[in-house]
């Protein structure tokens, strides 16, 4: 990595823990419902009109179930926005209804914070179903995943008692008083930067100079005429007019990023300059994907009572983070090792950017598109501002491996603390194998029923992936989709179900996914590896509740220090990475050996 690179990382990670302490405290109090009388006041009113006992906790069972019919709910909700949004109102350019499985792709896509996008945002959804069926999902499903950490926190916090929270309380509260303010700001900061945020119809601009192209021939009935074989016939148009798309999204902007959803409202997403205009807003998305799952780290330090828990496994997931920045920057600095050969020039200098930036934006340059794709891929973000089908292939592999870890460095709002939590438990387990104690973690033992939680919670996101990854390669459909033969095209199959799997949501561009055989893969994917993992957790959280305290005696394994960090590190890179070796050896480490060799 250059100094810059170095540099620009010091200074992201610098800005983002100042901004994280403070919002840790305010996610403690909302955890812990310590809340001025005027918000609990307007929160108890919402929710007694909507039938909830306010203050009545949950069992974890009544908790998950809670939790699917409200994410069922919204599945049946987006669905059914996408294929009415003709006959519905805010669609200037006439958006048609979207086709069944595309429809059904998307909904569960939003739902589950996952945000894969197998349509073109301008082109295909109305601004109706931008608003209300894309962005409130983008709200509720950051909600969701917060309200399962907080459940979890309570697990630890809680003796003698199975009962976790009420569901209903924690996702009004963090969409009232955490995610909509912060959207807010955020949003306002957007569009000073130039996002745009209106409802006109799209613009029509005069371009600088006439574009030729070629259009279908034509016939007398306005119908495309056809040759003896059936092929269109074309002929060559001009135009000197480019049309613009508009509509509102600095609003879906804010919550994409805070939310770590990552579905865009073009279909460049954070490449197109009406989304992501300056390096300036390219820093604060950056900043807001990592934000909250930050915050949670010191807040969950804050709620145990004991800081430096919070700080052990900030440090673990900053440590692998910084790892993959390094890789990834490394490997599209230096290029492509054939062009090399051909005496290209791919320096950094003055004069050019250098390394590959094929599939970037000139103005990010690599080292910000790098930090970026780690960035989005360590989080369950996804959203890109460059093309990750053209990263060379080592710099590919680091958004793969960044989730197949199982979106732990950093994660996902919620989901990241409570997958980097599974993977504690699991690191405290095989150390009291090793010095033959019963484990325990905060004061809790960890015994037969809370392994075999952990246990499904880390196993079933790699069977989903593999499996899913396995039929692609060999049904005839999945297969059709694959645009690039050999190593990479299976490497854009197994992003696609990576992604899919651990709900990120970015994608190797080059797999055509948007039919009926990938849109339904994709989509029990996207469910499984959502609610195979919060179900689990949830049962975890109950369990622990429902245990009494026990003080720390002198073979208790310390989790706050350098040793604990270092272990939670191995267990994670051990256990979440090598069920993915195999596949990855087929991929990009294969294609990677090509460019090499040839």
């Amino acid at each position: 990595m250059s100094p810059s690179a170095w540099t620009q990382l010091a200074l992201y990670l610098g800005v983002l823990l100042a901004a994280a302490w403070p919002l840790s405290r305010w996610l403690s109090a909302l955890a812990e419902g310590r809340l001025p009388r005027w918000m609990l006041r307007i929160e108890g009113g919402l929710l007694r009109l909507a039938g909830v006992k306010p203050d009545e906790s949950m069992h974890w069972r009544h908790y998950a179930i809670g939790l699917l019919v409200f994410s069922l709910l919204g599945v049946l909700a987006v669905y059914g926005l996408q294929r009415l949004q003709h006959l519905l109102p805010l669609n200037p350019q006439g958006m048609g209804a979207i086709s069944p499985d595309s429809a059904f792709n998307t909904a569960i896509s939003f739902v589950t914070n996952t945000n894969w996008q197998g349509y073109g945002g301008e082109s295909t959804m109305s601004y109706l179903t931008q608003m209300l069926a894309l962005t409130v999902q983008n709200f509720l499903s950051a909600a969701s995943g917060i309200a399962v950490v907080f459940a979890l926190i309570r697990g630890f916090t809680r003796k003698l008692s199975g009962d976790v929270g009420n569901v209903w309380q924690d996702l009004t509260r963090i969409t009232l008083w955490l995610l909509l303010p912060l959207s807010f700001v955020f949003a306002l900061f957007f569009v000073s930067q130039g996002v745009i945020q209106n409802l006109d119809a799209y613009q029509d601009a005069h371009t600088l100079e006439v574009n030729h192209y070629d259009a279908p021939r034509l016939g007398a009935d306005g119908q495309p005429l056809k040759n003896e074989k059936g092929e269109p016939l074309t002929e060559t148009a001009e135009s000197s007019t480019q049309q613009l798309a508009m509509g509102p999204v600095a609003s879906q902007l804010a919550i994409k990023m805070l939310g770590t959803n990552g579905g865009g409202f073009f279909n460049a997403n954070s490449a197109h300059p009406f989304e992501n205009p300056t390096p300036l807003s390219n820093f604060a998305q950056m900043l807001a994907i990592f934000l909250i799952p930050a915050a949670l780290c010191f807040s969950f330090g804050q709620l145990v009572g004991d800081w430096r828990q919070g700080l052990a496994i900030l440090a673990a997931m900053s440590v692998l983070f910084v790892a993959g920045v390094a890789v990834e920057t490394a490997a599209e600095q230096a290029g492509n090792p054939r062009l090399q050969a051909l005496q290209v020039d791919q320096r950094l200098t003055m004069e050019q950017s250098g390394g590959n930036m094929e599939g970037k934006e000139t103005r990010f340059g690599i080292n910000a598109s790098s930090l970026f794709a780690v960035v989005t891929t360590a989080a369950s973000c996804g959203a890109v501002n460059t093309m990750h089908d053209s990263l060379t292939p080592i710099g590919g592999m680091v958004p793969l491996v960044m989730m197949q870890l199982g979106e732990v460095v950093f994660g996902g709002v919620g989901t990241g603390l409570y997958g980097m939590l599974v993977f504690a438990l699991l690191a405290v387990f095989i150390a009291g194998l090793m010095i033959g104690r019963t484990p325990e973690y905060l004061g809790k033992k960890i015994e037969s029923h809370e392994m075999k939680m952990v246990s499904i919670a880390i196993l079933v996101t790699p069977l989903v992936v593999l499996m899913g990854t396995a039929l692609a390669v060999l049904a005839a459909d999945g297969k059709a989709g694959i645009a690039n033969p050999g190593a990479h095209g299976f490497s854009e199959v197994l992003y696609a179900l990576t992604s899919a799997g651990n709900n990120n949501g970015s994608a190797f561009a080059g797999l055509s996914a948007n039919t009926p055989f990938y849109n339904t893969l994709l989509g029990l994917a996207m469910w499984l590896g959502r609610f195979g993992v919060i179900v689990p957790v949830l049962a975890l959280a109950g369990s622990l509740a429902a245990k009494k305290r026990i003080p720390t005696g002198s073979g208790t394994l310390p989790t706050h220090g350098p040793l604990f960090v270092s272990l939670l590190i191995g267990v994670v890179l051990l256990v979440g990475l090598l069920n993915y070796v195999p596949a990855l050896a087929l991929g990009p480490i294969v294609e990677q050996l090509m460019l090499w060799t040839a």
